[in-house]
């Protein structure tokens, strides 16, 4: 056989390998929507929480007020929503956090510490000029995963 037939029937194959994925279905997600204020959730176009697979996304938690007691509520609040789905701090592996005053969020570390122990997650703190609720001081976001 001609080494270039060859290389020109490897080259069809390969083609015809090609297409056949390009034109597959494209695979689905499994993933599930939990609203943790169905009143608000919905008419802004987010859900409170998704699981995709061994995932738990918690969209971000907010509140208002003085530094201190903003981190108390919005942890205190993420732990609600870990306990609904069967996990706690300890399944947290990456954390979010958006203050409006970055320094006075970090006075609150100890209290923050409370909720983790000594089993922390990637973290990644920002200081914002706002957040969606000009109000709001604090928002934090959290991924956990599911044990096995």
């Amino acid at each position: 056989m001609n080494p270039s037939h060859h290389v020109l029937r490897i080259l069809i194959v390969i083609s015809i390998l090609l297409l056949a994925a390009c034109s597959s279905k494209p695979a689905t997600i499994n993933k599930q929507c939990f609203h943790v204020n169905a009143d608000i959730e919905p008419g802004i176009g987010y859900c409170g929480a998704v699981r995709g697979g061994n995932q738990l996304h918690i969209s971000g938690v907010t509140a208002s007020g003085e530094m201190s007691a903003a981190t108390t509520a919005v942890y205190q609040r993420l732990e609600r929503i870990l306990k609904t789905h069967g996990l706690s701090f300890a399944n947290v592996i990456k954390e979010n956090v958006y203050a409006t005053k970055l320094d006075d969020f970090i006075a609150t570390a100890p209290t923050r510490k409370t909720f983790y122990g000594s089993d922390f997650p990637a973290a990644t703190w920002v200081q914002v000029d706002r957040l969606f609720m000009p109000a709001m001081v604090l928002e934090v976001e959290l991924i956990a995963v599911f044990p096995e």
